[in-house]
């Protein structure tokens, strides 16, 4: 693989310097906007060919144990996701909040390709080194992204294609950027999507587990996710009260960090703002714990980490009878003992 990429004659610099200057292509496009971010707040020059910096194995250790409990929790969520890609000629990533990459998983036959692309253990993707890329714009963003090829700043970078998606702490502040990069021509746009897909989900799959593991003692109530969001998962507890909040909750529900403190009530959130999602949700774990202790309401409560008390005030804001419970019981075939019935010989 060369060590620039297919535009070295110039044409790449000059279409980012042309669009980037252009004032119609950054209203229409939020890559032109990066490009211009690149240019002129970072002051890059897109045709500039090396890598950029290189932390030291010293300060790169510093970065990995700062970033130590979403790496550890990370860790067989990346190994399944390099399990289906890193044959195929992509490596693995995951880099700090600032773009500094602190994890890689890659084949052992692309170690030399990624190292010469700069995507080595300890390099800056942030885009005030790099311009835009994929690592760095998602960063900024705070959203999932790719950058195929040219729609990188650099001329040199233009050989990857890059895919990322954020991953955010319990308090909604940004944790890593988890990133699948390709250095090949024949990645399409369409494979790149279905890529995207298994590491946006991965990310989500990693948010969650660093927020259960915030919130070790309370209930994990979990509300539907639109893909713009990322993960709503709240954590309520015994008291019924909300004492945390994914970044995806916090924007779908206008949760601040005042409410937090505050410790809102559950069923206020629930029924107070609305959101039917979150209460549809509710309904189908306590609906699911009931099932699970055959109707018996302590039992259920236990399960779910909230007094009786707690438990019928659910129920009855949310519209669950009782007595749908006792209906339940024969449904699933579930009798009473043999003492308590009456009138069988």
């Amino acid at each position: 693989m060369s060590p620039v990429g297919p535009h070295a004659d110039g044409k790449h610099g000059d279409r980012v310097r042309r669009t980037a200057l252009s004032r119609q292509e950054i209203v229409r496009s939020g890559l032109a906007a990066s490009w211009r971010r690149s240019l002129l707040h970072h002051r890059l020059d897109p045709d500039r060919p090396d890598t950029g910096d290189r932390l030291t194995a010293g300060a790169l250790r510093e970065r990995q144990q700062a970033l130590s409990a979403t790496l550890h929790t990370s860790r067989p969520l990346l190994d399944r996701l390099a399990a289906a890609v890193c044959d195929n000629g992509y490596a693995v990533l995951m880099t700090d909040a600032e773009g500094i990459v602190s994890d890689r998983r890659v084949h052992a036959g692309s170690q030399t390709a990624f190292d010469t692309a700069g995507l080595a253990l300890g390099s800056d993707w942030s885009e005030a080194t790099q311009g835009t890329n994929g690592i760095g714009t998602c960063i900024v963003e705070k959203r999932p992204v790719t950058i195929h090829r040219d729609q990188h700043f650099r001329t040199r970078n233009t050989v990857m294609s890059c895919i990322d998606a954020p991953i955010f702490r319990h308090d909604g502040s940004l944790a890593a950027i988890l990133d699948v990069s390709a250095c090949r021509s024949d990645l399409s746009a369409a494979v790149a999507r279905i890529i995207a897909i298994s590491v946006n989900d991965t990310a989500w799959q990693i948010e969650a587990a660093l927020f259960r593991s915030a919130f070790p003692k309370a209930r994990i109530v979990i509300g539907d996710r639109p893909a713009h969001h990322g993960t709503v998962l709240l954590a309520v507890d015994a008291d019924d009260l909300v004492v945390g909040a994914t970044r995806g909750a916090r924007r779908v529900f206008g949760i601040t960090e005042a409410d937090l403190v505050a410790r809102m009530p559950a069923g206020d959130l629930l029924s107070g703002w609305g959101k039917a999602d979150l209460g549809q949700a509710l309904r189908g774990e306590i609906q699911r714990a009931l099932s699970r202790a055959r109707g018996n309401a302590a039992a259920a409560a236990r399960d779910l980490g909230i007094g009786r008390a707690t438990l019928y005030r659910h129920l009855k804001r949310l519209g669950i009878p009782q007595n749908q419970y006792r209906s339940a019981k024969r449904l699933i075939g579930e009798t009473d003992p043999p003492q308590r019935r009456s009138g069988v010989n």
